[in-house]
């Protein structure tokens, strides 16, 4: 998977990654900044979701498709697509340049919406990575709990760098008998649940 970065989407994963380490620096408001995850964290997305069982693949947050194309490139490995929940019409187009760029369109289904109003729509869920805003992360976790297929996981990013604002999902998953739960150190902290 990680060989098939083109030069192309290997500039534009860098170009991102330049807009986001000057948006934590320059004073960006904290809604408009891209905040990515790292490119370590992405290639651990791709590795895990490339083993993940049948079911959807989705991510609630896509900002400009940088987490999206690490999770897209083992969609492609398995012939199955992304759904991925933005609500930024900025990011969207963003994320729209990042998917061409990348040719993994046709493995990409991009959402416009927020994913909350789109969640009873989905069916059984194999692999979540929630990368939102953090106020949500309860709501999420809780509204595709109850529809992961066993052995899903449910990835969350910011569960050390932000973990004080995680910390009512992360004890209640914890809590959950459906769930196996771990935290691990890469990136700024994936708290992983995996559906018994």
């Amino acid at each position: 998977m990680f060989s098939e970065f083109s030069k192309e989407l290997e500039e534009r994963m860098r170009f991102l990654e330049n807009i986001d380490r000057q948006d934590r620096t320059d004073g960006t408001a904290r809604e408009q900044r891209l905040r990515q995850i790292t490119r370590e964290t992405g290639q651990f997305l791709s590795l895990l979701l490339v083993n993940a069982p049948a079911g959807d693949i989705i991510e609630i947050g896509t900002s400009a498709g940088y987490s999206t194309v690490w999770l897209a490139f083992a969609a492609k490995e398995t012939g199955r697509k992304v759904k991925t929940f933005e609500v930024s019409a900025e990011k969207v187009a963003l994320a729209r340049e990042t998917f061409r760029i990348a040719g993994l369109e046709e493995y990409i289904e991009l959402i416009h919406n927020d994913f909350l109003e789109e969640a009873d729509r989905l069916g059984d869920i194999a692999f979540c990575f929630l990368d939102a805003e953090k106020e949500i992360y309860q709501s999420c976790f809780d509204a595709i709990a109850g529809k992961m297929v066993r052995n899903g996981l449910i990835v969350a990013d910011n569960a050390t760098d932000q973990f004080q604002a995680l910390k009512p999902m992360i004890t209640n998953a914890l809590a959950d008998p459906r769930f196996d739960c771990l935290t691990v150190p890469i990136g700024n902290g994936e708290f992983i649940s995996r559906r018994k």
